[in-house]
């Protein structure tokens, strides 16, 4: 009785974890590769994950903030799918970082070229884009994600202060205070992602703790050695003190 009482409370343990946990995994998402930082460029990966049983993902459109449009956009290629980019014509016109921008792109459109996203798999689609603004904290992404089977789901709901999650939320990338240097580049397709100084500081570092680390076993040793060799003349005397008592 007792081990059939256990069982069933972690069948139902499982099946809440399961039922409470789908929802995190089951939101088209964007995030960044590193950091996204004001003022910066940034690789940020869009995630799809399947939420049908019984039908595959075959496209995914992603349309880009128009209050805050991104000079630069670079889709990278992602097997088994094609890539178009839309780009429209602003309604008002924007300065970003002493440029006019008139144009910008506004939709990225990813089709399936074989079998897609199929039940139980998830892709991501990464971009890389700036110069991300500096006078927001958050870009929003609304996204539509269309089934084999011609089911859409769009992920367009944006989330108010002070209320639930919405049930369909749209993709938002969270932005960082850009670096006090002004000089925070992210890692822009066709750049180095690596900053020099970074590199240059972290091999000091580390030539630092190498050279500190050799020291102390030097002092070490050399402690070692003038202890032995105290050893060796107590050890001497010892000896002809014993010889002259006896």
């Amino acid at each position: 009785m007792k081990a059939s009482r256990l069982a069933a409370a972690g069948a139902v343990a499982a099946s809440a974890v399961v039922v409470l946990s789908s929802p995190a995994f089951a939101h088209v998402s964007v995030q960044p590769e590193g950091t996204a930082a004001k003022g910066g460029y940034a690789v940020v990966d869009f995630k799809v994950p399947n939420e049908q049983d019984d039908a595959s993902t075959t496209k995914l459109e992603i349309n880009f903030p128009t209050d805050h449009p991104l000079a630069s956009v670079m889709p990278e290629p992602v097997e088994g799918w094609s890539i178009k980019t839309t780009t429209s014509t602003l309604d008002k016109p924007v300065e970003n970082h002493g440029e006019r921008i008139s144009e910008a792109i506004t939709k990225i459109t990813w089709t399936a070229t074989g079998k897609g996203i199929e039940p139980g798999f998830f892709q991501k689609f990464p971009v890389s884009i700036g110069a991300l603004p500096e006078d927001t904290d958050e870009l929003t992404f609304k996204a539509l994600q269309t089934y084999s089977n011609g089911d859409v789901v769009r992920w367009i709901e944006e989330q108010q202060e002070g209320q639930d999650e919405p049930e369909n939320p749209a993709p938002v990338l969270t932005l960082s205070d850009a670096a006090e240097d002004g000089h925070s580049h992210g890692a822009e397709a066709g750049e180095e992602p690596a900053d020099d100084a970074e590199a240059a500081a972290a091999t000091t570092t580390a030539a630092a703790e190498t050279d500190s680390s050799d020291t102390t076993a030097r002092v070490l040793g050399i402690v070692g050695i003038v202890i032995g060799v105290m050893g060796v003349a107590y050890g001497v005397l010892a000896g002809r003190r014993r010889t002259d008592n006896a």
